[in-house]
């Protein structure tokens, strides 16, 4: 599906170039001249980005930031202007802002900017850890944030582990599988830290070219490099005071983690082409579906760096671990598909409760939400059926015959079982928490030096 885009300019010209220019990349563009006919193009439609200048003739960007806020909280809004003001778009980017670019517009660099809006939005969107108004600001300016947090054991636990580090400064490390709301688990931190009222930056490393990462990270001067327009603010100071959100900490290239560690040990960055450097306050919140300590231990992944971002870590739990929340995370799931496409459909099948509570949920909450918001569109009585599900939850799942076992009996099952035969209990820990050491000594029930002992006596390859 194209995604939709909302271009705000008093320039026609230049409007409508970057218009076709878009439309050529495949989005779905519409233009407005001034702010009068984009509030009357976001109450139409809902738009997945909204590129605005900062200047127009009957209003400002920082105003249309606060109204498409107002109306959908996963909408992007990138500001433009020919006038780079730092603390115009630190401004912009408390009150929500993805980003800000200076004029005449980049090619490369906008395509780049709207490619990892949308994978922001599309990363907000989901997960179940926040609702749609995770990113809405209320009426005093204050942050406002609504959980599922579940009732599991699972989801005791990783509650219990951000109110606990969120008031701190420490640097916290969210790891997990794809889809388990590593983002929302740090927005979530800083919601609930001392820094609430500052910046909340969000970075996908992934995404961001190795070329331009300095510039992604600490700013240019005008002239530095080719291409380099105009100034423009790096992601850290834009952070300053708040928190920076680093996302897929693990693609960044080696190069890049050296500056990132200087940059995180100093507290200072320097914009590519200055000679200046700005002191940064930021507290540091990193993800990883990888394995960084095996990319440690393979030289792929800086010690010191991981050190400096694992001063706390956080496990996000797979959804099949949390099968106590199956039906919690689908009916919020429900509730906000029937919003999104106007529908009214009350709930699941018995035989859709069955089997999802059976479905071992490779994707997570993401592969969920979207198993749901599908069904919803295809469902044409009050109820979701089989008939309307994925034909890959039926290869996939287990034996519906056999009975569901709550977590503490698993828990239990490892523990029992590792008396008979230890070297099996500990493989199958150690799989269960995907080779997470100190989890794996938890749930069998040992020390963690005691588990080390063991792998070696056993030669378990982790």
């Amino acid at each position: 599906m194209s995604h939709k885009i909302l271009v705000i300019d008093d320039d026609i010209s230049f409007c409508i170039m970057l218009k076709t220019f878009l439309e050529k990349k495949g989005y779905i563009v519409t233009n407005a001249f001034n702010s009068k006919e984009a509030e009357v193009c976001f109450n139409k439609e809902n738009y997945d980005v909204v590129l605005t200048d900062v200047r127009l003739p009957d209003s400002d960007g920082i105003e249309v930031l606060k109204a498409v806020k107002a109306k959908s909280a996963t909408t992007q809004v990138i500001l433009m202007t020919g006038y780079t003001e730092i603390k115009t778009a630190v401004n912009a980017m408390k009150l929500g802002a993805f980003d800000y670019v200076g004029k005449p517009i980049n090619p490369d660099e906008i395509l780049l900017t709207i490619h990892q809006a949308l994978e922001k939005k599309t990363a907000k969107k989901s997960t179940a850890t926040t609702t749609v108004t995770a990113d809405v600001n209320d009426a005093d300016g204050a942050n406002t944030l609504e959980f599922v947090k579940g009732q599991s054991k699972a989801s005791h636990q990783l509650h219990e582990y951000i109110d606990l580090v969120a008031p701190t400064n420490m640097s916290v490390l969210i790891m997990g599988e794809s889809g388990t709301g590593k983002e929302n688990i740090a927005h979530s931190i800083h919601l609930k830290s001392k820094r609430s009222q500052k910046p909340y930056i969000a970075v996908d490393c992934g995404a961001i070219p190795k070329d331009l990462a300095s510039s992604e990270f600490f700013g240019h001067i005008k002239g530095s490099f080719t291409g380099a327009i105009n100034d423009k603010i790096g992601h850290f100071e834009a952070a300053n005071g708040g928190t920076i959100f680093l996302d897929e900490v693990g693609n960044l290239s080696y190069e890049v983690q050296v500056q990132l560690l200087r940059a995180l040990q100093e507290r200072k960055v320097k914009p590519v082409g200055s000679n200046n450097e700005v002191n940064v306050d930021i507290r540091v919140i990193a993800a990883t579906n990888e394995d960084l300590q095996r990319a440690v231990k393979d030289g792929e992944f800086r010690e010191d760096l991981f050190h400096r971002l694992n001063e706390f870590g956080i496990q996000a739990p797979r959804l099949v671990e949390r099968r106590q929340d199956i039906m919690m995370f689908a009916d919020h799931f429900l509730n906000e598909s029937n919003k999104d496409l106007e529908k009214r459909v009350l709930g699941f099948s018995p035989e859709v409760e069955e089997l999802f509570l059976s479905y071992d949920w490779p994707g997570n909450l993401r592969e969920m939400k979207n198993i749901i918001k599908r069904s919803v569109l295809l469902t044409k009585d009050e109820w979701i059926s089989k008939d309307v599900l994925p034909a890959e939850m039926f290869e996939a799942s287990k034996d519906p015959s056999r009975p569901i076992q709550t977590e503490e009996e698993e828990d239990e099952d490892l523990k029992l079982f590792s008396s008979k035969n230890e070297e099996h209990a500990i493989r199958t820990a150690l799989e269960k928490v995907k080779f997470n050491k100190t989890k794996a000594a938890q749930l069998l029930g040992i020390d963690r030096k005691t588990l080390y002992n063991k792998i070696k006596l056993y030669d378990i390859e982790l």
